[in-house]
C-alpha cells in the first residue's frame, strides 16, 4: 500500500473516531456555603480537637478506644480502604505495558491447495534449505517460547484519568474510615450518657420509693388511730406499687444499653464500667462552632463526597476520551521452531513488534451508554455533595441552640425540683397535723418524682447535645 493511500484511511480513521459525543451540560451548581452561621461568631472549631481530649470520663474514653479497635463497621471500612488501595494499582498498571511469559505448541495440517500448503510444498523442492529446514507434509508443528508484550499508549490521557479516579475513589474510602469513626465515638458517648442517666433515674425511683414506703406506713398507722381512711392507704400503696414498677422499666432499658454498648466495641457481653457519680456536671469544654467554611475541612462525608465527585468527573472524561483511537504497541521476542530439535538453536531467535491504531466504529453506541452512566454519576456526585453541604449547615445550627436551649431548660428545671422537694415536706407536715389530705401529699411526691426524673432527661439531653453538635462540626476522627 503506497504511503498516500495509507495517509488518506489514517485521516479517515481519525474523522470517524472524532464523532465523539460532546462533554456534559447543565452540569448543577453548587450553592456556596453562608459566611457564618447566622450572628455566630466566627472562631476556630472545636472539632480540630481529638476526641481524647474532648472527653474526660475516663471509663467512656476506654470504651471508645475499644470500639475504634474493635468495632465491625471500623474493620470494614479498613478492607473497603484495602480494595481502593488495590483499584489504584489496577489502574497504575494499566499504564505500564502488559508482558507475558509462555510456551506454546501447535500442530497444523495444511491444505495443498492453501497458500501455506503451496509455499511448503515449494519450499522443500527448493535447494536452498537444508534437512532440518524442511517443513512436515502432514501435521506441522509450531513451538515458540518467549514473551510477548501488549501496550496501549495513552494518547489523549484515557487512561491517566482512569487512574485519577482510581486515587479519589481512594481518598473518598479514606474519609469513609473517618466518617464511621466520627459516627462511632458520637454514638458511644450517646450510649454512655444514657446508661449514667438510666443509672441516676434508678437511684430516683429507689429514694422516692424508700420515702413513699416510709409514707404508706404512716398512713396506715392513721387508719388504725381512725385520723386517715382505707382510701387513702389505697391511694398510697397504688402509688408505691407505680413507682417500684418504674425500677423494672429502668433496669430492663440499662441491661438493653449495655447491650447496645457491647455490641459497638465487638464484645458479646460484661459490665459496662461507667462513674455516673459525675454526671451532675457537663462537659467542660465549651464548644466554639466556628465558621461554616470549615465544615469542608472538618466533615469527613463532606470530603468524602467531594471525592466521589472527582472520581466521576474523570471516568466522564475517560468515557468521553474512550471514542478516540487507540495506539495499541504489541512486541514480542523468544525462541521459534518447527522442529523441537532446533527450538534452543540461536538461529530460532525471534523478535518483532505490531503496532496498530483502532477507533470504535460499530461499538459507539456502547460507548455512548458508557459516557450516559459516567454522566449521570457525576451529576449524582454533585447533588449528593450539595445536599451534605445543606445538612451540616442544618445540624450544626439545629444542635448548637439546642445545647443554648437545653441549658436554660436545664437551670429552670433545677428551680423546680428544689422548690417541688420543699414542697413534699411541707404537704406532710400539713397532712400530719390535718391542714392538709393525702391527695396532696401524692401529688406532691408524684411531682417531684417526674420533677426529678425530667432534670436527669435535660442533663442527659445536654451532654447529648454537645455531643452531637462536636459530631457535626466534623469531630471524633483525630486521634
Amino acid at each position: 500500500m503506497s504511503g498516500n493511500k495509507l495517509f488518506i484511511l489514517l485521516c479517515l480513521l481519525l474523522a470517524i473516531s472524532s464523532c465523539r459525543v460532546a462533554p456534559p451540560q447543565n452540569l448543577p451548581t453548587v450553592q456556596a456555603l453562608p459566611a457564618a452561621f447566622g450572628e455566630q461568631p466566627v472562631d476556630s472549631s472545636a472539632a480540630t480537637v481529638s476526641w481524647r481530649q474532648y472527653f474526660t470520663d475516663q471509663h467512656l474514653l476506654q470504651l471508645i478506644d475499644t470500639a475504634v479497635r474493635h468495632n465491625q463497621d471500623m474493620l470494614i471500612a479498613l478492607q473497603h480502604l484495602e480494595q481502593a488501595k488495590a483499584r489504584i494499582g489496577y489502574a497504575r498498571a494499566a499504564l505500564a505495558p502488559e508482558i507475558r511469559a509462555g510456551i506454546n505448541a501447535s500442530g497444523d495440517h495444511y491444505s495443498k491447495y492453501s497458500m501455506t500448503g503451496v509455499g511448503n510444498f515449494d519450499t522443500n523442492k527448493s535447494q536452498n534449505i537444508e534437512e532440518n529446514q524442511k517443513v512436515s507434509e502432514g501435521l506441522t508443528p509450531d513451538y515458540f517460547i518467549g514473551l510477548r508484550s501488549s501496550w496501549e499508549i495513552d494518547i489523549w490521557g484515557k487512561l491517566k484519568d482512569q487512574k485519577k479516579a482510581a486515587v479519589s475513589t481512594f481518598l473518598a474510602a479514606v474519609e469513609g474510615r473517618k466518617l464511621v469513626q466520627t459516627e462511632l465515638v458520637a454514638t458511644i458517648a450517646n450510649l454512655y450518657y444514657d446508661l449514667q442517666a438510666l443509672d441516676n433515674e434508678k437511684k430516683i425511683i429507689q429514694k422516692n420509693t424508700v420515702l413513699q414506703e416510709s409514707a404508706l406506713e404512716v398512713v396506715k398507722v392513721q387508719k388504725e388511730a381512725g385520723r386517715a381512711t382505707e382510701l387513702a392507704v389505697q391511694q398510697f400503696e397504688a402509688q408505691l406499687l407505680r413507682t417500684r414498677a418504674l425500677a423494672y422499666a429502668v433496669q430492663q432499658n440499662i441491661r438493653a444499653t449495655e447491650n447496645e454498648i457491647n455490641f459497638l466495641t465487638g464484645r458479646y457481653a460484661g459490665i459496662v464500667n461507667r462513674d455516673s457519680i459525675h454526671m451532675e456536671t457537663t462537659n467542660g469544654m465549651k464548644l466554639a462552632i466556628g465558621s461554616p467554611l470549615r465544615l469542608l475541612e472538618n466533615r469527613p462525608e463532606i470530603q468524602q463526597a467531594k471525592m466521589v465527585w472527582d472520581a466521576a468527573t474523570y471516568n466522564t472524561s475517560a468515557a468521553g476520551k474512550a471514542f478516540l483511537p487507540a495506539l495499541q504497541l504489541s512486541p514480542y521476542a523468544g525462541l521459534n521452531a518447527f522442529r523441537a530439535s532446533v527450538l534452543f538453536d540461536p538461529s530460532s531467535i525471534v523478535f518483532g513488534i505490531v503496532g496498530g491504531l483502532t477507533a470504535p466504529v460499530f461499538n459507539r453506541q456502547r460507548l455512548k451508554a458508557d459516557q450516559a452512566i459516567t454522566v449521570a454519576d457525576q451529576k449524582i456526585a454533585i447533588l449528593e455533595y450539595q445536599k451534605r453541604l445543606l445538612n451540616a449547615f442544618r445540624e450544626v445550627t439545629t444542635l448548637h441552640t439546642a445545647v443554648e436551649n437545653t441549658k436554660q431548660a436545664y437551670q429552670l428545671k433545677q428551680q423546680e425540683v428544689a422548690l417541688l422537694n420543699n414542697a413534699v415536706n411541707t404537704a406532710r407536715e400539713l397532712y400530719y397535723t390535718g391542714y392538709a389530705n393525702y391527695l396532696e401529699v401524692i401529688s406532691a411526691q408524684r411531682g417531684v418524682l417526674e420533677a426529678d426524673l425530667e432534670l436527669t432527661g435535660l442533663r442527659k439531653d445536654l451532654l447529648k447535645a454537645s455531643v452531637d453538635l462536636y459530631r457535626a462540626l466534623g469531630g471524633g476522627w483525630r486521634e
